[in-house]
């Protein structure tokens, strides 16, 4: 891809003519639109492009459902436009700057599921939950495990995130307390955005992961421990996951993340042909986790056992069907390092060992007023770098 784009972008920008994201953002007194970010500006698709009213829309859903071959037309389209000088009056009258618009929800989820894709990760939980046994689950290498989520929980990046009330496991047998969470984590994610459907009772295979999937934001999966701990057997997370799942405004095409493809790990146990029946590969993200400016954790994504398309083949081999608009996320991503991990949970082992903040205080989980942010790159062409953008929220008491 050429790299004569006439809008300056400065050197460190997340958001060079090789990214090109796509979100929906809301003009000074005007209204939510859809828009490409190039270096500090949005482009408004629906006013430079001229010829599509789905891009005048409050959701990138209609654009999604059109498929893949359309959104490598409008990325090429958008391209021609930010390179060719003949086209720049036109172009240059539909860019805003991006730190003077409001970003807003970039889909209309469907439905959404969160995974557990992190072999790190399980296997750390694993270590604190049952000292002494295999700290993997007995299907946890044959099979992405997950749990269906609250769609209509997902917020944008920048929502204020009530602290949630609940039960919690009793200490001495006697009745459930009830109140605020005292154990409230993150989970540094990364998510997928689903744009083709796929028909009840079909299957979607590993190989056929980009005709359906758009591509990828960052997510923060908010989790009140505590009640996690007391509901979590027979059947899985529930209110402690459900309050709400925060995810950043930009989605960046699978067509940007070329360079990032990456071998999944080795796998140490056989799997079903269903998982295997296609090419397949894992993504280079670096994330970065901050808890009120300070870095906490720059967990890797290429460590994740189970693959983007391993996970979508798993939740349509029932024959579910896919909407436009459905969403999935990887589940905490972390890594072999103590540096490397992606919750709360894991970095201070439990509540075992406190983090030291630059402040003198110190953190077990978090506190009301805490703000935590989640930014991700990714290798680009030519030895550059992309990034996701943010995922950012702040924990209140109540609204």
């Amino acid at each position: 891809m050429t790299s004569s784009c006439w809008v300056p972008v400065p050197e460190d920008s997340p958001f060079p003519l090789h990214n090109l994201p796509y979100g929906v953002f809301a003009p000074a007194g005007g209204p939510p639109r859809i828009g490409v970010a190039i270096g500090d500006h949005v482009l408004d698709l629906a006013h430079a492009l001229g010829d599509d009213d789905t891009f005048a829309r409050p959701h990138l859903n209609p654009f999604l459902a059109q498929g893949r071959e359309r959104w490598r037309e409008v990325r090429a389209r958008v391209t021609a436009l930010l390179t060719d000088e003949a086209a720049r009056p036109t172009a240059e009258a539909a860019l805003h700057a991006r730190d003077a618009v409001r970003m807003l929800m970039p889909f209309r989820p469907g439905d959404y599921v969160d995974f557990y894709a992190s072999e790190h990760h399980a296997a750390n939980i694993g270590r604190m939950l049952r000292p002494g046994q295999d700290p993997l689950t007995p299907q946890w290498k044959h099979l992405p495990i997950g749990y269906h989520g609250r769609a209509g929980t997902l917020v944008v990046s920048g929502t204020d995130v009530v602290r949630p009330w609940g039960q919690t496991r009793p200490a001495d047998g006697g009745e459930p307390p009830f109140g605020p969470s005292r154990r409230l984590d993150i989970e540094a994610e990364v998510g997928f955005v689903v744009g083709t459907p796929s028909p009840q009772g079909s299957r979607v295979g590993v190989g056929d992961f980009e005709d359906h999937v758009f591509g990828v934001c960052l997510v923060n999966d908010w989790s009140a421990r505590d009640l996690q701990a007391w509901e979590y057997v027979p059947l899985g997370p529930f209110l402690a996951k459900s309050f709400a799942t925060s995810v950043s405004p930009w989605i960046v095409p699978l067509e940007a993340l070329g360079a990032a493809r990456t071998a999944p790990p080795e796998r140490t146990a056989p799997l079903r042909d269903y998982l295997r029946d296609g090419a397949d590969w894992g993504l280079d993200l670096t994330l970065e986790v901050r808890l009120n400016g300070q870095l906490l954790a720059s967990p890797p994504f290429t460590s994740m056992y189970w693959t983007p398309a391993q996970m979508l083949a798993h939740m349509t081999v029932n024959g579910a069907a896919l909407r436009t608009g459905d969403f999935y996320a990887s589940g905490t991503v972390s890594g072999p390092g103590a540096d490397e991990r992606g919750c709360l949970m894991e970095i201070t082992w439990n509540g075992e060992n406190p983090v030291a903040l630059a402040d003198g205080s110190t953190r077990t989980f978090l506190e009301d007023g805490d703000e935590v942010a989640i930014t991700a790159t990714a290798p680009g062409p030519d030895g550059t770098r992309i990034g996701l953008g943010e995922v950012r929220g702040r924990v209140v008491d109540r609204p």
